[in-house]
């Protein structure tokens, strides 16, 4: 561990020295002075004086280095059967030439871009063309709901609106255009113009406003990066289950650009002209992070997928991937992987590709189960590595760093906090929570590069948020502990700690336990209004498929299983069966909202849900087994 304890010492101790010394291998236009400053509110800001652009770092400055041939992208898509590689001189160029035509509609340095696009190669383009103008760009998930599209457009206020004609799903073509048009007509800020990449399979109606990407591009002239400040915006992105005032998380640019470079070394072990593979879509923050601009300004290759871990075709979609692309590192979010062994449980798919070019695994976006993690385990011959961040942070915030020292995995666990990151667990009081103790997860100041530097338009929100609740650190809102080892447990948002008759037990510890049973494919567990214990715990299972067994059997086996592993205080007493859990696109399950349900509170459809009729489902499934109040619940 040698190698990792003294840079983690050394970044915790000499951020200053630690980060300069990172800063000094991207490119800058002028080289930062001023490494670590503070504002008004104490909030840490790095690198203010120095210039460069990102679009320079990740685009121009590996063409001139002689990697104008290498693949940058490599997109994927099997629900149109199209596959294409971009160059890094195809892309430089691409590029340059759309910020032209961005700079033709009056796109200057700090207006902002709204893009809403599908996994196309184009949506990068646009996002590194706003980034060569020093625009902000605001990339909002194609497809999100025309209100939730429309509060985004009154918050960022865009000059333009980039998006493509349709998405495209496993059985459906959505249609962007009109969700657009009813936006903009909800919206009170209107855009002075909107692009629209056509696609064959749907093409859209243009208007007085609107532009073809085609037509637009034909008639550009190519434009030069504009230097920024480090701490200039880079991009604008909304939290997912937003509701009421969108909360715009605002990323900087050299801060960012310095931690995603340093980033792919030492976390994912990936070196220049290697293949980087990373299974989300650029409207979260791991696109943002690691499709877009991470494996770029390593100089790497990325791979943009068009599809789903299954049906298209078919479970085995991602080692197709892996082996076709000499995919060395591979990143997506456990639900995937959960998906896939609910479909080919043993695995079988996998012998029909050599998988032999990847050399690790990388899970986020929601906690690495045990069951999950095992079933990898046992399947691969490589690491696989659970690693915790957040939109807000923009980069791992803990993981087993596969570049300095990969240490021994602990199912559970997101390992050691990553250099940078002053991972602190407090008690209920803010003191320093003991080894094995569970507490609220902090991260002390200094944050470091790449994290947020503000809520747009509100500096209020950002302190209130994230700085006020243990003054001197980061609220990251989740609950966990340190093992004797110094091993960090992450065990789900605090508010997914369940109070039952005075005790305070984990939900993420229940799932553990459901999980594991060898029918179940899945598993949520969530807190539900009990008038004399406060709170109940209630299991939500998927079962493998070809379950063939009793449901009141494995109901009884699995009350049977918490009961032994954590104990009758968990009063763990029912267990629903259902075909499916309403998650977000990005993976997540809707915990806080199967409770509203079950407590029998009025709900909504939130804009983020993958799939809307998952939440009948479950509140069907409540109602016929009469859990908590969930007859009196209804959609709203």
């Amino acid at each position: 561990m040698t190698t990792y304890t003294n840079e983690f010492n050394r970044s915790i101790e000499q951020p200053e020295a630690f980060w300069a010394e990172q800063a000094r291998r991207i490119p800058w236009f002028t080289t930062p002075k001023t490494v670590l400053s503070y504002d008004d509110q104490q909030h840490a800001r790095w690198f203010v004086d120095g210039e460069l652009n990102i679009c320079h770092a990740a685009l121009d400055h590996h063409v001139d280095q002689g990697r104008g041939e290498q693949p940058a992208v490599l997109w994927d898509s099997p629900v149109t059967e199209s596959k294409r590689t971009v160059t890094y001189r195809e892309m430089r160029d691409q590029v340059a030439l759309f910020a032209g035509a961005l700079r033709a509609l009056g796109v200057e340095k700090g207006d902002r871009v709204v893009i809403y696009m599908p996994m196309v190669p184009e949506a990068l383009m646009a996002m590194y063309a706003c980034a060569r103008l020093g625009a902000v760009h605001s990339v909002v998930f194609g497809g999100f709901a025309p209100h939730e599209l429309a509060v985004r457009i009154d918050d960022a206020q865009p000059k333009v609106v980039v998006a493509a004609s349709c998405g495209i799903e496993i059985d459906r073509v959505i249609s962007y255009k009109p969700i657009i048009d009813a936006a903009i007509g909800q919206s009170q800020h209107k855009p002075d113009a909107c692009v629209i990449l056509q696609r064959e399979q749907q093409q859209a109606e243009l208007g007085d406003n609107d532009h073809d990407w085609a037509e637009l591009m034909a008639k550009a002239e190519p434009a030069e990066c504009v230097p920024v400040k480090g701490s200039d915006p880079l991009y604008v992105l909304y939290t997912s289950g937003t509701t009421g005032k969108p909360k715009g998380v605002v990323r900087d640019t050299g801060g960012y650009a310095v931690a995603l470079h340093y980033s792919m070394e030492a976390i994912y072990d990936v070196a220049p002209g290697e293949v980087f593979f990373s299974a989300s879509d650029v409207g979260w923050v791991v696109g943002h992070s690691y499709i877009v601009y991470a494996p770029l300004l390593r100089g790497c290759t990325t791979v943009v997928y068009e599809g789903k871990p299954v049906k298209t075709p078919d479970a085995g979609a991602f080692w197709r991937l892996i082996s076709e692309y000499g995919v060395k590192s591979f990143f997506t979010a456990p639900t995937a992987f959960r998906a896939i062994k609910k479909e080919d449980p043993d695995g079988k798919l996998l012998a029909q590709y050599d998988i032999s070019c990847l050399k690790a695994l990388f899970l986020a976006g929601e906690r690495l189960d045990p069951p999950t993690f095992h079933w990898l385990d046992d399947l691969l011959d490589v690491p696989v590595i659970d690693h915790w961040w957040q939109t807000e942070t923009g980069w791992p915030i803990a993981a087993n760093l596969h570049g300095l020292d990969p240490m021994p995995t602990k199912a559970g666990s997101a390992t050691v906090p990553v250099p940078g990151f002053d991972v602190q667990v407090l008690d209920r009081e803010g003191e320093q929570a003991k080894p094995m103790e569970q507490g609220s997860v902090v991260i002390k100041q200094p944050m470091p590069p790449g994290c947020l530097v503000g809520v747009w338009g509100d500096p209020q929100r950002f302190h209130s948020a994230y700085m006020a609740a243990f003054p001197g650190f980061y609220l990251t809102g989740d609950g966990g502990y340190f093992d004797e080892d110094g091993y960090l447990f992450i065990m789900g948002r605090t508010d997914d700690v369940i109070n039952i008759a005075g005790h305070r037990l984990s939900t993420g510890e229940m799932e553990e336990v459901v999980g594991a049973h060898k029918a179940v494919a899945e598993c949520a567990v969530i807190g539900i209004h009990d008038s004399l214990k406060g709170q109940v715990p209630v299991g939500l299972v998927i079962p493998k498929d070809g379950f063939e067994g009793d449901e009141l059997a494995l109901e009884n086996e699995l009350i049977a299983l918490v009961r032994e592993k954590i104990g009758p205080i968990a009063c763990f007493k029912q267990v629903l069966v259902v075909n499916r859990l309403p998650k977000t696109r990005s993976g997540k399950i809707l915990r806080k909202l199967l409770r509203n349900i079950a407590d029998g509170k009025e709900y909504g459809v939130p804009s983020t849900i993958d799939d809307p009729a998952s939440l009948q489902d479950v509140h069907d499934a409540m109602k016929d087994r009469s859990v908590g109040a969930a007859h009196e619940a209804r959609q709203v």
